[in-house]
């Protein structure tokens, strides 16, 4: 019996020794957290974003804790800080967003990821501007970064019961703006 592929924690672990075995987590995650980036900022800052956490996450390598087997939360979490730090253009896009009227209107990654709010006249862009960050981090990386509840919790250092609640209190207030929304599975 042969062993499997090496975990992200094994990987990263030897990449002390070796910083080029860090490649492999970089081969493993961009595309993912460059996507979830894309749909959170565009694309514009999609590319600076996902260079930047994985340079995070290759300085930052010692302190992994390989008593995780996966990268993956971790790369969120440090994605999702530094979306934060652009949140401002977040919540003017969402506002923006709100007030179209139509799907032509809308252009670059808008075209693949919010039409759907353009043809909703806007009100899920406004409900999600109008969120906490806390909240709308928790609810997008359940949404955007199909992370289970446990991975949004190590992601961004919260407890359990903190990632069910702002994701409950976040799915209320998109279901009153849009009763028909779907807001994804209701996974633990």
């Amino acid at each position: 019996m042969t062993a499997g592929p090496p975990t992200d924690a094994e990987i990263i672990a030897a990449s002390r020794r070796r910083p080029e075995g860090f490649a492999a987590v970089f081969d493993r995650y961009y595309a993912e957290i460059h996507r979830y980036v894309d749909r959170r900022l565009g694309a514009d800052a999609a590319d600076d974003i996902a260079a930047e956490t994985f340079l995070i996450a290759f300085r930052g390598r010692a302190a992994f804790d390989p008593a995780h087997a996966s990268a993956r939360p971790w790369l969120y979490g440090i994605a999702t800080r530094l979306v934060s730090r652009h949140r401002r253009t977040e919540l003017r896009r969402y506002r923006a967003l709100a007030r179209l009227r139509s799907a032509e209107a809308v252009e670059g990654h808008e075209d693949r990821v919010l039409s759907a709010v353009a043809a909703a006249d806007g009100p899920l862009s406004a409900a999600l501007a109008g969120l906490a960050h806390g909240d709308r981090d928790v609810l997008l990386l359940v949404a955007l970064g199909d992370l289970g509840y446990a991975e949004v919790a190590e992601a961004l250092d919260i407890a359990y019961g903190t990632v069910c609640s702002r994701l409950s209190r976040a799915r209320r207030k998109i279901k009153a703006v849009l009763p028909d929304a779907h807001l994804g599975d209701t996974r633990g």
